[in-house]
């Protein structure tokens, strides 16, 4: 990748941004009208058919990462004229743009006008290419191809991307709007829909006339938006508290739900079955309260495949909250899914604690940049998010790697600490002695924690680990 700064506004190209726009280049040299322009331009008998594609693909892409820059731009100058400080990314077929110092989700107007400033500057560039093609056509075989394709490129995007399918532009006003005027979980489920008939359209009309990415784009962009409805319509809902409940059984979920929030997770467990197997006067309301309470059970005990059974089972009346639906994808492993829920979360709760479960997924599935760049996030805390999903999932070798990227950006005893219990679960005793003697460096002291810590068991009786326990209780008793 390579950097560069427009003013104060800092940009990152990524090389997935440059071969996707390759490609494209590429599946257009047999459609391209009138040969190319190149060959008139050098006008030498010996430039042959290779070189004029190669520079017909090199223009391609200088017109692909132009145009998405000034999309991105576009984003970019309306974040600065609210007074955040932008940062753009080019990546695969487009970009994204993220103010660095936002203390919270944008409020809604504000990101109405931001969003809806990239198309428009698209639209800006596609007008100014049709007046310069206007005001100098003919005058070189060149500057004619360059015009024609930025007026239409740039018009053709700037459609498309205002079309009201997730993630484009258009996806997210019309989101914006639907849950502006109907609430959260309505907006969300006529959003979605529309956008899953626009798809079908879509795909539709891709298939007749035979554009293969542009079919296979919207099919995944429908799917997308059919996920999003389910998932809405199986947790979340508006109606009566739990507390209005009333009989014995109700009474046992009201002791259950005290049992949860006082940490007694056994006893929760315990109490909600008793209720669920209790099939006089379980009503379909009182059923989901008890799904919900031993959703968030498995929750807090780590095992997210319960706590989805469970979530699913959840309706009339009964809303899971976006973070626990979240958290519960992050711990089967499926990110993908729960990187949208952490963001929803987020953005409705402004909480520091779903900000870095929120980083830490996006960590997780490869995008740290996207991470960093979250305003007022703690990079250390997002790392340890990370870090301590995968050790719950089992994925040992991946948690320590997380950790020890960790350590690059906060120095800390307790992260090498915990880089050292991963790698030793996965039986990497000398990655694991390396991480115990930076925590030492870092000022980790507690030799007998150390040694009746399980995570360590599989270096009992390692020399190095039993010379190390030594070295911290002299230095404790010196």
């Amino acid at each position: 990748m390579f950097r560069f700064r427009l003013g104060s506004i800092p940009v990152e190209v990524q090389p997935s941004h440059l071969l996707v726009s390759a490609m494209i280049a590429w599946t257009s040299i047999e459609g391209a009208q009138g040969g190319w322009p190149f060959r008139q331009v050098l006008g030498a008998p010996a430039f042959g058919q290779v070189s004029a594609k190669v520079i017909y693909v090199l223009s391609w892409m200088f017109i692909v990462f132009v145009s998405v820059l000034i999309h991105e731009l576009g984003h970019a100058l309306a974040s600065r004229l609210f007074g955040y400080r932008p940062s753009i990314a080019l990546a695969w077929m487009g970009g994204h743009t993220l103010p660095t110092d936002q203390p919270g989700p944008l409020p809604w107007k504000r990101n109405l006008v931001i969003t809806a400033a990239g198309p428009f500057f698209g639209l800006m560039l596609s007008l100014l290419s049709a007046v310069g093609l206007v005001v100098f056509q003919g005058h070189t075989p060149a500057l004619d191809f360059f015009l024609r394709t930025f007026m239409w490129a740039n018009l053709f995007w700037a459609v498309l991307n205002m079309m009201p399918v997730l993630p484009l532009d258009g996806g997210q006003i019309t989101t914006t709007l639907a849950t502006r005027v109907f609430g959260p979980r309505r907006g969300i489920l006529l959003a979605q829909g529309l956008a899953l008939l626009v798809c079908v359209a879509a795909v539709v009309f891709g298939l007749k006339t035979g554009l293969a990415i542009f079919t296979i784009i919207f099919a995944m962009y429908g799917f997308q938006a059919f996920r999003l409805m389910t998932d809405v319509l199986r947790s979340t809902s508006k109606g009566a508290d739990a507390a209005r409940l009333r009989g014995p059984l109700a009474e046992k979920l009201h002791q259950a739900q005290a049992a949860l929030k006082a940490g007694q997770l056994d006893d929760a467990r315990r109490l909600g079955a008793q209720v669920l197997e209790t099939p006089e006067g379980l009503t379909p309301q009182l059923a989901s309260h008890v799904h919900h309470l031993l959703g968030w059970v498995a929750l807090k005990e780590g095992h997210g495949r319960p706590a989805l059974d469970h979530f699913s089972q959840v309706q009339g009346g009964v809303a899971v909250e976006p973070h626990a639906v979240a958290a519960a994808f992050s711990l089967v492993g499926d990110d993908a899914r729960a990187v949208e829920w952490w963001k929803q979360a987020w953005q409705t709760s402004s909480d520091r604690t779903v900000l870095h479960e929120y980083a830490g997924t996006l960590i997780r599935l490869g995008r740290e940049q996207d991470a960093l760049r979250l305003p007022g996030l703690d990079p250390a805390a997002a790392y340890t998010c990370a870090e301590r999903v995968l050790f719950i999932r089992g994925a040992f070798s991946e948690a320590a790697a997380v950790g020890e990227a960790a350590l690059r950006h906060a120095p800390n005893a307790t992260i090498a600490y915990d880089a050292a219990c991963a790698h030793a679960r996965a039986r990497n005793a000398p990655e694991a002695m390396r991480m115990l003697r930076r925590a030492t460096e870092l000022g980790f002291t507690d030799g007998a924690y150390a040694a009746s810590d399980a995570d360590l068991a599989p270096l009992h009786g390692h020399p190095a680990f039993e010379a190390w326990l030594v070295e911290l209780r002299q230095s404790a008793a010196s």
